[in-house]
């Protein structure tokens, strides 16, 4: 048998026991960087990186194979990955910010999450007390005749996230775009440690507001790894149930809103209209409009009734006569299109790099899809397609969404004819152990690793939202495009502020 490059990198370190269910090694120096060489090769994608007190963990993917890669970091350095893989950079710097382990070799060794606001530094490290006003951020320079910054933000007209983005442009073209994110940190992985299970729960939940199901399925599902817990099948099929309508409701609102971003405010108005049935459906069915707090480790806290698969079934029906008129709407009107197509557009080679997840990557020929390739139920007993484009376009990210809520009414149509009888929860066993979990949320893949202490509660716990490897893509996409288009990009790509920046 064939042994894959990841299952050599795992072989060559001390196996980690109770990690479920992919393996963790603790691995050499030379390991680690062969699987930066593996990543730079672009034979394995990153899925994860991350440290806790003095080890630095890297996750890596290789088809549906996953596995975590540990190095101990004794002088406080790791071998940076970003120097040869740059999808990494920012999450080397996140890390330096957040526990103090510095990547040797790294090319940005800038502040990433810290502002100079914490009153502290390395806050999940040695805790190093500060005052004073940190010093200026000391952005990227562009030089060149004509050439003029563009600053915007942090603060934005709209009730919209923080985040400031500072252009250089020649005209109206743009040079350059350098992003500064951060302003929406919370805090929440020292928030997690030392929280019991219900308390853990809450926070995931509330990383990102719009994934709020996203992220309770993936604590939920990394929690019952390290516990070797079963979950009830009807649980396993309300959580994709839960799991879909987020993903119609966000899609909906999304296509709407690039619309909106183009002068074509009609596409928002009943994108809007669609979207506010499924979230009054989870309302009225699940008791709250995003459906928080519904999935928990074991199970799912809610049940859904007879009168409510009616309900469903009237609101895919009103789904599916509405909105195919809606994308003819936008397919057929030539000055929307002549916004969206050939915008915004992102190469191939650069999301074979960077491997987002979600309609970014799919939209570039990138097909990678959590429910499929990695086909966790039961999503594994269910029929389904993944729609990718290879345009890489604003255009191909709307029709992408377009082609997901399709697929996602499909899925819904199989949980209600095949949604079993029987318990909701189970009870999760206090003890330690380790786990890791990957679930699709509407943007991509959202990660989940968690490490329980013997009594069961958090000693530690990561997630990794998919606008990590999207924000970056997001600077490269506008270059050469004009600046009026940057909101049309932006909103075509919708990455999380609030999830980016934990």
């Amino acid at each position: 048998m064939t042994v894959t490059q990841l299952q050599a990198l795992i072989g060559a370190g001390k196996a980690v026991e109770n990690h479920r269910p992919v393996p963790r090694a603790i691995v050499s120096e030379s390991t680690w960087r062969e699987a930066i060489g593996a990543l730079a090769a672009e034979r394995c994608s990153l899925l994860g990186l991350w440290a806790t007190p003095g080890t630095v963990h890297m996750a890596v993917c290789e088809g549906s194979e996953i596995g975590v890669l540990s190095l101990d970091c004794a002088d406080g350095h790791f071998p940076s990955v970003g120097a040869r893989h740059p999808p990494a950079i920012r999450l080397e710097r996140a890390i330096a910010d957040l526990t103090g382990l510095e990547a040797a070799g790294a090319q940005d060794v800038r502040p990433w999450l810290d502002h100079g606001k914490w009153g502290v530094r390395r806050p999940l490290g040695d805790r190093i007390e500060t005052d004073g006003p940190p010093p200026p951020y000391p952005f990227l320079t562009a030089e060149g005749a004509g050439l003029h910054q563009i600053p915007v933000g942090p603060v934005h007209a709209g009730v919209i996230e923080p985040g400031h983005f500072r252009f250089t442009a020649n005209g109206e073209t743009v040079v350059r775009l350098e992003e500064r994110l951060g302003y929406a940190h919370k805090g929440i992985e020292a928030l997690m440690a030392g929280a019991d299970l219900e308390r853990a729960a809450k926070l995931a939940g509330r990383v990102s507001g719009d994934s709020t199901v996203a992220y309770a399925l993936a604590f939920a599902r990394a929690v019952e790894a390290a516990t070797d817990c079963d979950v009830p099948p009807r649980a396993l099929y309300l959580r994709a149930l839960m799991a879909e309508l987020e993903r119609i409701a966000n899609h909906l609102g999304d296509i709407g809103a690039i619309c909106n971003d183009a002068a074509f405010a009609i596409m928002l108005a009943h994108c809007a209209v669609l979207r506010e049935r499924v979230l009054r459906f989870a309302a009225d069915a699940f008791g709250h409009r995003l459906m928080m707090d519904r999935i928990v480790p074991g199970g799912v806290g809610t049940d859904l009734g007879a009168e409510d698969v009616t309900a469903l079934r009237g609101l895919i029906k009103t789904i599916r006569r509405d909105f195919p008129r809606l994308v003819q709407l936008y397919d057929r009107t030539a000055s929307l299109q002549d916004r969206t197509v050939g915008t915004g557009h992102l190469r191939p080679e650069l999301a074979r790099r960077f491997a987002p997840g979600g309609f970014v990557g799919r939209s570039a020929g990138r097909s990678f899809d959590a429910r499929m390739t990695v086909a966790y139920p039961p999503y594994d007993a269910l029929e389904f397609a993944v729609p990718t484009r290879a345009e890489g376009d604003v255009n191909a990210r709307v029709w992408v969404r377009i082609e997901e809520v399709e697929q996602s009414l499909g899925i819904i149509e199989q949980i209600l004819a095949s949604l079993p009888a029987g318990d909701l929860i189970r009870d999760i066993p206090a003890r330690g152990g380790e786990g890791l979990a990957l679930v699709e949320g509407f943007r991509g893949e959202v990660l989940a690793w968690v490490r329980l202490s013997d009594d069961g509660t958090l000693a530690h716990c990561h997630l990794r939202d998919p606008s990590w490897f999207q924000w970056p893509l997001l600077e490269a996409v506008i270059e050469d495009n004009i600046v009026a288009d940057f909101p049309l990009c932006n909103k075509s790509f919708n990455c999380s502020y609030s999830g980016h920046d934990l």
